[in-house]
């Protein structure tokens, strides 16, 4: 059966950011529910990784998070939604920890609710288990790597080097913001206290597995304004926007 493995895995996705610099442009609206092409980002997200047979999402919440709860509480049809409530930020590492309650399986899938990266998440999903990988890492090719730091992989992809900035020129591999994750990484993160994925899980964790896989897919992000209207132009040419969670 298509996507058979990925039907009983769980999707987490980082929803509770701040969105200092776009708050002018999005008034009442969390960073993840920015309107695209008159749905929600974060339906985007949600409607690619759904096409691979996954039905059941935990959304990590923290400002605002009434504003995404009320969305899809309502929703009704396949796909599950649990949201997991962060009453103090936790950082993107401290909010899976949060939601571990909410995670049944194992593997499990981790998205960044503010950018987009059309990875292949069957092959992705292969990758991980073939590599018996701690966690994986999604990455892309990016020509100026300054704004989002850079990745570096040794000849079995493994991540011998992870930086969350550049200050130098030049092209290199970038987070992607799409991950796969061990259950016994979970292990690693403390309970209740903010804890980041690209500063703290991550860096101390190489060590254990953590692998790398290329894509050459573009990342869009919406942390600016000009970022964002850059993804909203990009949607209305490739049009990505599906109704198959309604």
């Amino acid at each position: 059966m298509r996507h058979a493995l990925l039907r009983g895995t769980d999707v987490v996705i980082l929803c509770g950011g701040l969105g200092t610099r776009l708050r002018g442009v999005l008034g009442d609206r969390p960073k993840p529910m920015a309107e695209i092409e008159g749905r929600p980002f974060l339906d985007i997200l949600i409607n690619h990784v759904a096409k691979y047979g996954m039905t059941r999402f935990i959304l990590c919440t923290g400002y605002k998070r009434d504003f995404i709860k009320r969305y899809y509480e309502k929703k009704e049809g396949r796909l599950k939604f649990l949201i997991s409530e962060e009453k103090k930020p936790l950082g993107t590492a401290g909010a899976i920890k949060h939601a571990e309650l909410f995670i049944g399986s194992d593997p499990f899938l981790v998205l960044n609710g503010d950018s987009f990266c059309e990875v292949d998440i069957e092959g992705f999903h292969r990758f991980h288990l073939g590599k018996k990988a701690f966690i994986s890492v999604a990455v892309t090719p990016i020509e100026d790597p300054k704004d989002y730091g850079v990745i570096q992989l040794d000849g079995d992809k493994k991540i011998a080097h992870f930086s969350e900035k550049k200050m130098a020129g030049g092209s290199g591999l970038i987070n992607a913001g799409v991950y796969f994750f061990s259950r016994d990484a979970l292990k690693e993160i403390p309970p209740g206290r903010k804890q980041s994925l690209e500063y703290d899980l991550i860096p101390k964790t190489l060590d254990k597995g953590v692998y790398g896989y290329k894509t050459d897919s573009p990342l869009l992000d919406i942390g600016t304004a000009e970022r964002l209207e850059m993804a909203r132009d990009y949607f209305r040419r490739v049009n990505p926007v599906r109704k198959s969670n309604d």
